[in-house]
Formats: structure tokens, C-alpha cells, sequence
């Protein structure tokens, strides 16, 4: 009994030993307790001064809404990506100009994050009624979209300023196209600095500085807009693309723009975007004709024929990549700044072409812009549109940001 009483004993000891960690004669020893493991979470970004941000900027003098909106749109690029429509409100399916109308409204209940919008119009050689109406009707939506917190970004369908008659005196003028297909005309040698058209090409950019200079609200506060001119130059389809001029010309075309706009005009509510087609398959084919880090704030990349039907998503989605990570590397803001297929031929488009072009690798985009609505090309889909629903479940998905859900963009907590 005694042999089994001993077994018994060293059996329970082993068990002790095995379930906690110790079996000890003495008992008036305390069994070691492990301290609890406390998980410390990272500590945010500490939150930059205005001051601190307007240094990471091309215009080191931008108003405070300027750069808090540079600062929030890069802030919630992390996590998520504002969707944006080309001319949301001013035109769609079968309508133009009719006050409160949104196609994306219509069939989602709420506007657009960013509205997209063109100086083409604006800077015209024309003059008359219907373009100065334009310009104020455009105006009036450009400053609506500020009062919901909205993000406003301009692209320059340039007329070509050499094909083009100047109007005299506001009189006449025509425009002429600004696709090489139907007027080649050279350009961009005639209107830098020293070229037969260069004053011409500064009265259209006193144009721009007239009407940026008037986008603001009631208080006086200035409107801060993207501005993103020059844009798909590795196609050859514009007058200032490749075939057309040279990289060293392109890029001191961009400058003098910006330098004008900023130094002599004096205005401090832009932000510059620079923004290739899709012709790129590297960091270094990315950055042909790039203007360099002092004169961009936004890195983009317009994009349509690889997010056709029937095409991977990883293709645009690899480019995307390169440009999220340039833009992170250099403290930039990234974007896919137009895209779109027009009439959806693919009714999932939206849940299964764009979404996974933004998901499928891990990118960093302040914004998607898809292209206007017309009757004969549209690209997000109207009120009884077949990919409405699809386009519903985009909205809804957490990674998208409308404008009902848009945080406050314009001021830095």
C-alpha cells in the first residue's frame, strides 16, 4: 500500500508540474504567476502644424485650406479612396445644366467625393455669351461642391493656342481642336518663353488666374482646387504629347506654368497634379517628362484601355503600385485620375474591374475620377442604367468614400 501511495503521489506531482508550471513540497510556496502580456498599440502620426505641411508643398505660401486638404486627402489615402465624376453636376445622361441633378445622386442617394472639372471652355478664343455663361455656371457648382466638402479638380483640354484665332478685343476667335488627328499644328516650342505665341499662351493663362482668383464663398475664403494640366503626354493624341515635342520642352512648359500661376499670379489655393496615361511599366518609364518633385503635389495616372472588358485587373492595378509608392516615397499624394469604360459594356464593372484594380495590390489613392456623362458616352450609369445596382454595391463597399461620407477635408485636427 505503501509502494501505491507513493506512485499516486508522483503521478499528481507531474500533473501539477505539467498543468502549472510547478509541484513543490514546501507548500507554503506561492506558484509563479507570468505577468499578463500588455499589447501597446502604435502611436498615431503626430498631427503636423499647417505650417509644417505648406513645406511639403509646391506652393510653400498655399492658404491653410490648401494645405489641410493636401494633408487630409494624403491622411485618408491610408485606409480609403474618395470617388470622383467628371462634370457630377453639370451635366449627365440626357441633361445639362439643370440645377441639383447628379447622376451619381440619382442612382446612389448621394453626390460624388470630387468633382471634376475643365478650363477647356474657360480659356477659350471665343467670346461670347455662351462661353461666359459657362464659366459662371461653372462656378456656381465649383463653389456648391466646397459647401458640401466636396474636393474640385480641373483639367485643361487646352485649344491649341498656335491653329487657333485669337480673338481682338473679345470679338471673334475661333477654337480649334486640340487633337492632332485634325489640325497639326506645332505648339508647344511657340508658346514658351521667347516663342512666337507665348504671349498668347499668357493671356490664357491670365484666363485661369481670373477664374481661380474667383472661386470663393461668401466670407472671402479662396476655393482650393487641383489643377492638372498637360495630362496623358506619352499618347500622341494632344499637341503637347510625345511626337509632338520633346521631354525637355514638355517639362519646361510645365513649369512655366506653374510658375506663373503661383509667382506672378499670386495664387495660393492649387495644387498641382502631373498625371501620364497608362504607356508606363516601371518607376523609371513613370517619370519620363516628370517636371520634378518642386512642381507636383499630385502623382496620377489616367487609364482606360486596361480596364476594358475582359482584361486583368492586375495590369492597371501593377501601374497603380508604382505610382502610390512614388508618391509615398516623395511625401506626394497618389491618384488614378481619370478612368472609366463608356456605355458598361461589363454591367460589374464597378465591383469587379475598378475595385479590384484598387484592392488587388496594396496602394495608397487620395482619388478615382471617372470620365462625364453624355448621352452618346457615359460612365457611371444613370437612373435605370443596367450596372445601377453594381454601382450601388461600389458606393456601398467600406473602401469607397462619397460624399456622404467624406470626412471634413478642409481644416486639420
Amino acid at each position: 500500500m505503501k509502494h501505491n501511495f507513493k506512485n499516486q503521489f508522483f503521478i499528481a506531482c507531474l500533473l501539477v508540474v505539467t498543468g502549472f508550471s510547478a509541484c513543490k513540497k514546501d507548500s507554503k510556496t506561492d506558484p509563479i504567476v507570468e505577468p499578463p502580456v500588455v499589447v501597446v498599440p502604435p502611436k498615431p502620426d503626430p498631427v503636423p502644424t499647417l505650417a509644417t505641411v505648406k513645406t511639403w508643398l509646391v506652393d510653400k505660401s498655399a492658404t491653410n485650406e490648401t494645405a489641410a486638404l493636401f494633408y487630409n486627402m494624403k491622411t485618408l489615402a491610408k485606409t480609403k479612396i474618395m470617388f470622383g465624376h467628371q462634370d457630377a453636376t453639370f451635366q449627365g445622361y440626357g441633361w445639362e445644366r439643370e440645377a441639383g441633378r447628379s447622376d451619381v445622386k440619382e442612382v446612389t442617394g448621394s453626390l460624388p467625393a470630387v468633382y471634376g472639372w475643365d478650363f477647356l471652355n474657360i480659356t477659350t478664343f471665343q467670346r461670347n455669351s455662351w462661353f461666359t455663361q459657362y464659366a459662371a455656371d461653372v462656378r456656381s457648382r465649383v463653389i456648391d461642391a466646397y459647401k458640401v466638402g466636396g474636393v474640385n479638380t480641373f483639367a485643361w483640354h487646352y485649344w491649341n493656342p498656335v491653329s487657333s484665332v485669337e480673338s481682338v478685343d473679345g470679338v471673334g476667335g475661333k477654337n480649334a481642336s486640340f487633337y492632332f488627328d485634325t489640325e497639326p499644328y506645332q505648339a508647344v516650342d511657340a508658346i514658351l518663353p521667347g516663342g512666337a505665341k507665348h504671349e498668347v499662351y499668357k493671356r490664357s493663362l491670365d484666363q485661369i488666374a481670373d477664374f481661380v482668383a474667383s472661386l470663393k464663398t461668401a466670407d472671402g475664403t479662396m476655393i482650393p482646387i487641383i489643377f492638372r494640366p498637360y495630362h496623358e503626354f506619352d499618347g500622341s493624341w494632344f499637341w503637347w504629347g510625345k511626337n509632338h515635342t520633346t521631354g525637355l520642352q514638355y517639362v519646361e512648359l510645365y513649369k512655366f506654368t506653374v510658375n506663373y500661376l503661383k509667382n506672378t499670379k499670386n495664387l495660393h489655393n492649387i495644387l498641382f497634379a502631373w498625371s501620364p496615361d497608362k504607356n508606363f511599366t516601371s518607376e523609371a518609364t513613370y517619370l519620363n517628362w516628370y517636371p520634378g518633385d518642386d512642381y507636383v503635389d499630385i502623382v496620377g495616372t489616367d487609364n482606360y484601355g486596361d480596364l476594358a472588358k475582359g482584361n486583368s485587373p492586375v495590369t492597371a492595378s501593377n501601374k497603380l503600385k508604382i505610382v502610390s509608392d512614388y508618391a509615398i516615397k516623395k511625401n506626394k499624394i497618389a491618384a488614378l485620375t481619370e478612368t472609366g469604360e463608356s456605355k458598361l459594356p461589363q454591367v460589374d464593372w464597378y465591383t469587379q474591374m475598378l475595385l479590384k484594380v484598387l484592392t488587388v495590390k496594396k496602394v495608397e489613392l487620395a482619388y478615382v475620377l471617372a470620365w462625364t456623362n453624355r448621352t452618346d458616352a457615359f460612365y457611371v450609369p444613370y437612373k435605370g442604367q443596367a450596372s445601377e445596382s453594381d454601382f450601388r454595391k461600389f458606393k456601398d463597399d467600406s473602401y469607397t468614400v462619397f460624399g456622404d461620407n467624406i470626412p471634413k477635408m478642409y481644416e486639420i485636427k
